[in-house]
């Protein structure tokens, strides 16, 4: 039977998720079979198995650290934010329902501990190592009697607990000798070593604050993580500081791309490879002001597209986006991006807005229903369409994956984007997205569209072109295979310099 050890936090955004899986890869390094899992996770970027199941990007993320395929046995249970104190809930992959707050602490939660149990259990018969990820703080007094994720879980796993405190925000020694105050005794007697993340500075001056605290509270700081640079871990629900401070500025031999920063943004992860090749200048923009005057603008998923809409209206970055259309610049849409460029979109039976109809920006002869029933499935799927972006392309085979509500409706002047033939292993033959006559905007229900790097690197050197700069050839760049093998990688050495890795070894009752 495994071996488990758990991360949990003084609170949010401390760096669980990306510590997880450093441990992942650290442990295959060192010839383990290791699984990651998070009973509960509550985030809008999430994946799809290839049985079609949704679950949290996090936990996606963690198992490509420990080389594995993800399962939603990782995260049986995702919640995605809908709206005000309401989310969608997603048991082993499959909705069960929008649930507000009140509704889900008080009456459902406590039933999906069995299915959790069931998940970890059938996770440890299989593997040497399961690392743990626990949510929010474990200090949350007015939760602990419902709570299925932090110590609750700790204690169904018989594990030690790492307590993991976050100096860049500042308040880290009180907020770990105060999370200890706070729990239960025996609960505290499973903190078994605390790490201090995002350290910048010199490790030798913070010694005597180590020393402090580990005479005040009994326990050993197992190491002092310094907030890297210069590689990517994917981020569980946060558009990473560095991106989002991405300004407005002009660089000599860079492409200017825009992200809507969408208030229900879902799956930006999506743009992640962009970001990473070289020659492209990535922004997230949520203001007009910031709009500029891009190369490419890109509207990304939405777990409440209509709503979104509302916003773009707002805030006058729809007429931004229609704007930069005019001018020739080309516009891409994925998922609920893609709905938000077509006519109109209608939710008769309020399956994500209270809001029955809107006209939508109108760059697509498209109009879009929610339906009751979620389409998520792994695809793989045939450029179709015609015009800049997908000449030279046609045929070409791409990989992505579904989580959509909506169906979208094409009308003339139009044609699809992509042929999808294959979902979740089945053969089938179903047109996707769109393409406007000119060929300049285009949307797509296929999350990932980015992640294939030959699609990619043609979208990228058509506007260097049309810039008048010489096409990059894809052997000039990494792979998004080749970029995130070498990101694990650095992580795990990282963490391995900075970490006492053989007393978390002997922690969990394991050989290094």
């Amino acid at each position: 039977m495994a071996k488990c050890i758990m991360f949990q936090g003084t609170g949010s955004h401390v760096g669980k998720s990306v510590l997880v899986a450093a441990l992942c890869r650290i442990f295959l390094q060192d010839g383990y079979k290791v699984a990651p899992f998070k009973s509960q996770n509550m985030a809008l970027n999430s994946y799809v198995t290839k049985d079609g199941g949704e679950m949290g990007r996090a936990q996606v993320v963690q198992a490509e650290a420990a080389g594995l395929e993800p399962s939603v046995l990782m995260n049986p249970v995702l919640l995605k934010p809908t709206g005000q104190a309401t989310s969608q809930v997603i048991v082993l992959g499959k909705p069960v329902g929008n649930m507000s707050a009140q509704e889900y602490h008080r009456s459902y939660n406590m039933t999906a501990l069995g299915v959790i149990e069931e998940s970890l259990n059938k996770l440890k018969e299989q593997f040497d190592i399961i690392v743990i990820e626990g949510a929010g703080s474990p200090a949350e007094v007015n939760l602990q009697d419902t709570e299925i994720v932090n110590m609750r879980i700790a204690r169904m796993a018989d594990c030690p607990v790492l307590l993991v405190a976050d100096i860049d925000k500042g308040g880290a020694l009180a907020s770990v000798v105060g999370t200890l105050e706070l729990l239960d005794p025996d609960d505290r007697k499973r903190v078994a070593g605390i790490v201090i993340n995002k350290f910048r500075g010199d490790v030798k001056l913070f010694q005597p604050a180590v020393d402090f605290l580990e005479k005040k509270t009994g326990i050993p700081v197992v190491g002092i993580v310094p907030y890297f640079t210069g590689f990517r871990v994917q981020e569980e629900d946060t558009i990473p500081e560095d991106t989002l401070e991405a300004g407005l500025k002009e660089l000599p031999n860079k492409i200017d791309v825009v992200v809507i920063q969408l208030p229900h943004i879902s799956n930006f992860t999506d743009f992640d490879p962009l970001e990473d090749e070289p020659d492209v200048h990535l922004r997230y923009v949520g203001k007009a002001d910031k709009f500029g005057d891009p190369d490419l603008v890109i509207i990304p998923g939405s777990k409440n597209t209509i709503q979104d809409l509302v916003f773009l209206e707002k805030t006058g970055l729809a007429q931004k986006i229609i704007e930069s259309r005019k001018k020739g610049k080309p516009v891409i849409g994925i998922c609920g991006g893609f709905q938000i460029l077509g006519k109109e979109l209608h939710d008769p039976l309020h399956t994500e807005s209270e809001i029955e109809s809107l006209k939508g920006l109108g760059l697509l002869n498209m109009v879009t229903v929610f339906e009751p029933e979620k389409i998520t499935t792994q695809v793989q799927a045939e450029v179709l369409g015609h015009g800049c972006f997908m000449e030279g392309l046609t045929g070409q085979k791409v990989t992505g994956y579904e989580i959509h509500m909506g169906r979208s409706t094409i009308g003339e002047g139009i044609l699809p984007a992509f042929r999808i033939f294959e979902r979740s292993t089945r053969e089938t033959n179903v047109l996707d997205g769109a393409v406007s006559e000119d060929g300049r905007v285009f949307g797509t229900y296929i999350h990932g569209i980015f992640d294939n790097d030959a699609f990619r690197r043609h979208v990228i050197n058509l506007i260097r072109e049309e810039k008048g700069w010489e096409p990059l050839v894809e052997d000039e760049v990494l792979t998004v295979k080749e970029q995130r093998e070498r990101d694990f990688n650095k992580l795990a050495d990282v963490v391995r310099a900075s970490m006492n890795i053989d007393l978390i070894y002997k922690i969990m009752g394991l050989e290094a």
